[in-house]
């Protein structure tokens, strides 16, 4: 099952064919019936595979999978080892596709994990003797909490805002949503594909739709993104869930490549806040923009900033300046913002000061305020959880490029590889995305420049 509850028409199929009561009657009757028969009824019960095939085309309606060209198995137990085995071997003996279906319970054998699948289905420490979730008390939210309680938030102040969600309703943390606005809540599904081309039908219809999908999962609906949304400049909001490294969800699950993949579709935005205030208030200026608006967010907590008690209007393709600075400044996307801040603090121990900046508009860039700092003589450090390939790194250099301004710049993100399991600051520190590797590299780029005068 997907971590919330499963929907759709094959799910029912199949849900048909594991309480068809009638036909598991009529087989064992059967079998039963044949071993009864003297001389010719062991010879006919051998030969009972054959009969169970007829019984379901007879007692099962919409045998699906044969229409298809499968030969179907099951279903079968999926706990018990040794008939999982048998239909293995039978299987692998059948010419053609063969669809062997499993049932499992989610959880088997502990009993506080069978009784809320969904809420073990990633699960964090706990004891053992009566399945209690040890968390810690107090501390910053989490993102999830945040998103959920923003989407509460929303429906009362933008009527037309909807949800949309490919079956991670309880991952994103939009029950309460779902429980209190049913009508304005869609779960599609496992399929990120319709998912995104329905966000795009909603659009049309005078609906704004916050498609929320794990960052990793919107390369499924990629195509989808490119010709339903972007070519037709529908106002659809991706609140785009784990970007950046996700810890214990491991590499699978990273979201380092979707600002690779949206950046370079015409009509699309791209924003991130340094904090969950400003990614709350990040989602509401989506709401308020023309066209696909792509906002991120983290896996994670906060850094328990106060909530503003009202929405506020963020103007599009602005950036923050959030400490004042000379010679380098530090371009930082969302969490990397602190990151960058407490470099520039271990810094000043030393006389150096980064003007450090929170890019929280990926695309467009701040264009007015990258061209006053060049003119300023500044140098550019770049900081990202995202790959460097086509990254932000990359758009700051383009428009450098293009504008044929000639600055001094460095990048820091993902290297050309996959960062492997651990926490995030496991990852971070894989990555080359710390404290020390910022101070480094702003210290060697000042220092750099200050020895090239006293050359001169």
């Amino acid at each position: 099952m997907s971590i919330s509850p499963n929907v759709g028409a094959l799910h029912n199929h199949l849900g048909k064919l594991r309480t068809a009561k009638q036909y598991k009657w009529a087989k064992e009757e059967l079998e039963s019936l044949l071993k009864k028969i003297p001389a010719v009824g062991g010879t006919l019960a051998k030969t009972a595979e054959r009969v169970k095939d007829i019984l379901k085309y007879l007692l099962v309606s919409g045998i699906f999978f044969e229409e298809l060209g499968y030969t179907y198995l099951g279903p079968i137990d999926g706990h018990n080892i040794e008939e999982l085995q048998t239909c293995m071997k039978q299987a692998k003996k059948i010419q053609g596709p063969v669809l062997l279906h499993v049932i499992t319970k989610k959880g088997k054998g502990y009993g506080p994990a069978e009784a809320d699948s969904d809420a073990w289905h990633g699960a964090s420490p706990y004891k053992i003797e009566s399945g209690e979730m040890i968390k810690s008390v107090g501390g910053p939210p989490d993102y999830k909490k945040v998103f959920g309680k923003a989407l509460l938030d929303l429906a009362e102040v933008v009527p037309e805002m909807v949800a949309v969600t490919p079956a991670m309703s309880s991952g994103s943390g939009m029950n309460e949503f779902a429980q209190i606005y049913p009508e304005r809540f869609f779960d599609v599904g496992i399929a990120e594909q319709h998912a995104t081309t329905m966000s795009g039908g909603l659009a049309t219809q005078g609906a704004k739709p916050i498609c929320t999908i794990y960052s990793t999962f919107l390369q499924r609906g990629y195509d989808q993104i490119v010709h339903d949304i972007a070519r037709q400049n529908l106002d659809v909001t991706f609140a785009i869930d784990r970007a950046g490294f996700v810890g214990a969800d491991g590499e699978t699950h990273h979201g380092v490549y979707d600002i690779s993949f949206l950046r370079h579709l015409p009509n699309m935005k791209i924003a991130m806040g340094k904090d969950e205030n400003e990614f709350r208030n990040l989602l509401y200026t989506s709401l308020m923009m023309e066209g696909p608006v792509a906002v991120r967010y983290p896996r994670g907590t906060g850094l328990g900033v106060p909530i503003d008690e009202q929405f506020q209007l963020i103007e599009e393709g602005t950036w923050e300046v959030v400490e004042e600075g000379n010679q380098l400044a530090i371009l930082a996307v969302g969490p990397m913002v602190q990151l960058a801040q407490k470099a520039a603090e271990q810094l000043s121990r030393e006389g150096l000061k980064p003007h450090i900046v929170n890019a929280r508009f990926i695309k467009p860039l701040d264009q007015s305020m990258l061209k006053k700092m060049a003119g300023q003589g500044f140098k550019f450090l770049t900081v990202e959880e995202h790959a460097l390939a086509g990254g932000f790194g990359s758009a700051v250099l383009e428009f450098f490029n293009d504008q044929e301004i000639p600055v001094q710049l460095k990048r820091m993100g993902v290297q050309d590889e996959f960062i492997e399991h651990g926490n995030v600051n496991e990852q971070r520190e894989e990555a080359g995305l710390t404290v020390e590797k910022i101070v480094h590299h702003v210290r060697a780029m000042i220092l750099s420049s200050d020895r090239k005068v006293k050359r001169a």
